[in-house]
C-alpha cells in the first residue's frame, strides 16, 4: 500500500533550541523519499524519526543559509556509508553551487553512491515521473531561494454503480482502465475524474508571486511562519512570513492542510501561531509542526 506522509525532523529557524532542531523534513511519496532542507543535526533526527538513508531519493534545498543546509555534509556521507542502492538527485539554487560543493566534499570519505546534481536556475518543472511532477518557483529572500511543489497527474476513479450498470466486473475492470473502452463502453461512462494530490514546500520568503503559485489548490502546504503578526515589519525586513500571512495565503489558495514551521526562538508558546492562523480565516486542517511528528497527506478527493 502506498504511503504519503510528511515527516518533520526539525522546526527551528536560525538557531536550534532545547526542543527544536534545525530544519529537516522528509516527504514519503509512495516508494520515494524527498528530503527537504537538511539543517545541522538532520542525520541524528533521521535516526530518532526512523528515517534511513535508503529512504532518500531526492534532496531539495531551498537556499544556502546554514539552518537549511549545514546538514548536507553528514547526510551525503551517510548515504555513501550505507551504500544506498539507488542514485540520489540533489536540487538546489544554481547560484549556490560553491556552497553545495563545499558541503558535499567537506571532509574525506569514500563515494559509493551516484549523487546527481541538478541545480535550479529558474521557475519550472525539474523532474517528471509516473506519479508526480516536481516544480520550483523563485521566492523572495536576501539570498536566492526556491520553493518546491509536487503534483500528481489527475486520474479516473472507478464507480461501482456505473460498472454494475454496464455489466463490467472482474478482469474486465482492469481491461477498460488500460484500454479506455470495452465492448462499446468508454472509460468515462464507468468512472469519474479524480484530481491528483499536490504538496508544496515554502521556506524563507516574503510574500511574493512564487508563494501564491506554489500554494494554489494544494492538498498540503508546508510553509514557514518565523514570526508572529505583531512582528510583521521585522519579518519583511529579514525576508520571512508571519503566521497570519502564511495562513491567509493558504486560505486564499484553497489549501486543505496547512503545516506551519520554522519558528523563531523568541516565541515560547506554539499555540500563538495556531491562534493567529485561525484568526486569519484559515478553516482547513492545521498543524503547528513539532520535531519528529508525522503528518499524513489528506486523502484524495
Amino acid at each position: 500500500m502506498s504511503v504519503r506522509e510528511f515527516v518533520v525532523l526539525g522546526t527551528a529557524s536560525q538557531v536550534p533550541t532545547r526542543h527544536r532542531n534545525h530544519n529537516g523534513y522528509l516527504l514519503r511519496w509512495d516508494g520515494e523519499g524527498i528530503l527537504f532542507d537538511p539543517g545541522e543535526g538532520t542525520q541524528r533526527q533521521m535516526l530518532r524519526a526512523g528515517v534511513a538513508a535508503h529512504d532518500i531519493n531526492r534532496i531539495c534545498v531551498t537556499h544556502f543559509h546554514g539552518d537549511h543546509s549545514l546538514g548536507l555534509a553528514g547526510v551525503i556521507q551517510r548515504i555513501n556509508l550505507d551504500q544506498v542502492p539507488h542514485p540520489v538527485t540533489a536540487h538546489y539554487p544554481a547560484s549556490g553551487q560553491k556552497f553545495f560543493d563545499r558541503l558535499r566534499y567537506a571532509t574525506a570519505y569514500r563515494e559509493t553512491v551516484r549523487l546527481r546534481e541538478e541545480p535550479v536556475a529558474g521557475d519550472g518543472a525539474l523532474a517528471r515521473g509516473s506519479s508526480y511532477t516536481l516544480e520550483a518557483r523563485r521566492l523572495s529572500h536576501p539570498v536566492e531561494s526556491f520553493g518546491y511543489r509536487i503534483s500528481e497527474p489527475d486520474g479516473r476513479r472507478m464507480v461501482p454503480e456505473l460498472l454494475a450498470r454496464h455489466g463490467i466486473k472482474g478482469p474486465d475492470v482492469g481491461r477498460i482502465q488500460r484500454e479506455g473502452r470495452l465492448d462499446g463502453v468508454g472509460l468515462d461512462e464507468v468512472s469519474e475524474h479524480r484530481p491528483g494530490q499536490s504538496f508544496a514546500f515554502v521556506m524563507d520568503t516574503r510574500l511574493c508571486p512564487g508563494v501564491d503559485e506554489l500554494a494554489r489548490g494544494c492538498d498540503m502546504l508546508v510553509i514557514e511562519s518565523t514570526f508572529l503578526d505583531e512582528d510583521e515589519r521585522l519579518a519583511t525586513d529579514h525576508g520571512h512570513l508571519t503566521a497570519g500571512q502564511a495562513a491567509r495565503t493558504a486560505r486564499d489558495a484553497g489549501v486543505r492542510h496547512l503545516v506551519l514551521t520554522h519558528f523563531s526562538q523568541r516565541y515560547s508558546d506554539p499555540g500563538a501561531f495556531e491562534r493567529q492562523a485561525r484568526a486569519a480565516g484559515f478553516e482547513g486542517e492545521l498543524t503547528i509542526a513539532e520535531d519528529l511528528v508525522r503528518v499524513p497527506l489528506p486523502k484524495r478527493g
